[in-house]
């Protein structure tokens, strides 16, 4: 149905309240990385917990996206933006005062409450407050700054850490969050569903179930291994549940996700393409942080900023992505953003312990860009291929499966590196004592420790470990790669090519199922 009322008027001065809400949950994801030591140092955190620390916020976030959507969509999205902002606050508040490992771990996870609902409020407020000629801008802007958060995260607790103690790293959310809810109040209008349908209760803890146990096997299986039967029991009771969640959504009358979106092929292509996007980038920035750190010896602040390159290639390539899409369509964008970042990364597989940091920077600079250029025509068909009514759980759609492409990522290029990181250290730990030899066997981290154990002879087996973690890391690089090219083959599949030029709504038959715009009947 058409309309031809005026759009909102103080949209981009929302979409910048929305953008700093959105910043700050994403920054999160790994701004805790480089407080770590001083946690260890000061709570007496154990490397168990150091990962709990970390993860519970990953694991109750991605767990709520859907039901932090579909509520949003119910009962008002700028209610659920304001009362995630509340939440997070209040988290953040409790994580710095933490005496212990698992009160922080409680913080944490109260944190990604708050999280689950603010980032799908933010995207599903975008399309409703702008106009479809507008809205590839403002979702250009929203993915780079999505993206941003990544790879600003190191470099703002860095900086926070050099002046101030750990707890800075929570009390920074406490300024942003109250400037965002007093100017959200002004400048932010409230939206929902008009339709107002029930609360589907079994298909959002269905879901929760099923995030859940996926991710948290996800976690585990770079420690436990991926054979280990509590891991192959996680994935089981996900797959089992995630079964019954497709038959549940199919027969009520009200569900929470209509599960016929998935036969479209531009949301469905779409959604693989952001999955793989981020993918690569946090297994990239895993990897890269050790090698950073460890291999050349910077510290975490120098680390941080050295990921700066990323975040130019974002900011660059979300300038370029509206025009490069309405140009060629949203098939040869988003494709040709996967094929520069399987570039970027192809790029950093031949980072070795003389190329120095100028290889890095390109790679980085050039999986920005190519991140930039697939992610924001594939957001923007994500979002397209859903009513405005139903744009919470679009949103939450998209952040789901962001999350879950950065946890396999970090899950499977992690394992990968270990398993070839260890396999060439064989011949190098014959002649060490066995401890040594076993923590050396472990990561290059605990190889760099253990070395030292051995006075002056450490070096050769510092140097040796140094050797086989880069050509792990090339070998595992180049496997993402490999990914990435997988994706862009997908997207020239299965993507819709859109309408070039400036004529390129989303009512366009060959971009939608027209069916799949009406509302879901009460």
């Amino acid at each position: 149905m058409s309309t031809t009322a005026e759009p909102y008027a103080r949209r981009w001065q929302a979409l910048a309240v929305l953008s700093a809400s959105l910043l700050i949950i994403t920054i999160d994801n790994t701004i805790l990385n480089v407080a770590l030591p001083s946690l260890r140092a000061d709570l007496g955190v154990d490397a168990s917990q150091s990962q709990w620390i970390v993860d519970s916020y990953l694991l109750v976030f991605a767990g709520l996206l859907l039901v932090g959507g579909t509520l949003g969509d119910r009962f008002g999205r700028r209610r659920a933006l304001f009362l995630g902002l509340t939440i997070f606050a209040g988290g953040s508040l409790l994580a710095s005062f933490s005496g212990s490992a698992n009160e922080l771990i409680a913080a944490r996870a109260l944190m990604g409450v708050g999280a689950a609902a603010i980032m799908p409020a933010t995207l599903s407020i975008l399309t409703n407050i702008f106009p479809e000629e507008e809205r590839p801008k403002a979702i250009a802007a929203w993915a780079g700054v999505s993206g941003l958060g990544v790879a600003l995260g190191p470099v703002v607790g860095g900086l926070l850490l050099e002046q101030f103690d750990w707890t800075s790293v929570f009390l920074v959310n406490i300024p942003i969050v109250v400037a965002a809810l007093i100017f959200g109040k002004i400048l932010i209008p409230e939206s929902r569903d008009p339709l107002e349908p029930r609360v589907d209760v079994v298909g959002a803890a269905l879901s929760i179930v099923f995030l859940t146990s996926v991710v948290w096997g996800l976690i585990e299986a770079a420690e436990r291994g991926w054979t280990d039967s509590t891991i192959l029991a996680a994935f089981a009771l996900g797959g089992a549940v995630l079964a019954v969640f497709l038959v549940w959504e199919r027969r009520v009358r009200q569900p929470m996700i209509d599960i016929a979106i998935f036969r479209n092929l531009r949301f469905s292509a779409a959604s693989l393409s952001v999955t793989l996007v981020f993918f690569g980038l946090m297994g990239t920035v895993f990897m890269l942080t050790t090698y950073l750190q460890t291999v050349l010896g910077y510290s975490a602040l120098e680390a941080g900023i050295r990921m700066i390159p990323v975040a130019v290639g974002l900011v660059v390539g979300s300038r370029l992505a509206v025009a490069l899409a309405e140009r060629i369509g949203a098939k040869l964008a988003v494709a040709g953003g996967l094929v520069i970042v399987a570039g970027g990364l192809e790029i950093l597989s031949r980072a070795d312990l003389d190329s120095g940091y100028s290889l890095v920077a390109t790679a980085l600079a050039v999986l920005g860009l190519g991140m930039a250029l697939a992610m924001t025509p594939a957001t923007e068909a994500i979002m397209g291929a859903l009513p405005k009514e139903k744009a919470g759980v679009g949103s939450a759609m998209n952040d789901v499966l962001r999350e879950l492409g950065g946890t396999l990522g970090v899950a499977v290029l992690g394992s990968l590196l270990a398993s070839k990181y260890g396999d060439g250290m064989e011949g190098s730990v014959s002649e060490v004592p066995d401890a040594v030899a076993t923590a050396s066997l472990d990561s290059v981290d605990s190889a760099h420790v253990a070395a030292a154990q051995l006075g002056d002879a450490g070096s050769g087996l510092i140097a040796s470990a140094d050797q086989a973690f880069v050509t792990a890391m090339g070998s595992t690089t180049d496997i993402a790669a490999a990914v990435a090219l997988v994706g862009a083959l997908v997207a020239l599949a299965f993507l819709p090519s859109g309408r070039k030029g400036s004529d390129s709504a989303p009512s366009e038959p060959e971009l939608l199922e027209p069916e799949l715009l009406e509302p879901v009947p009460a």
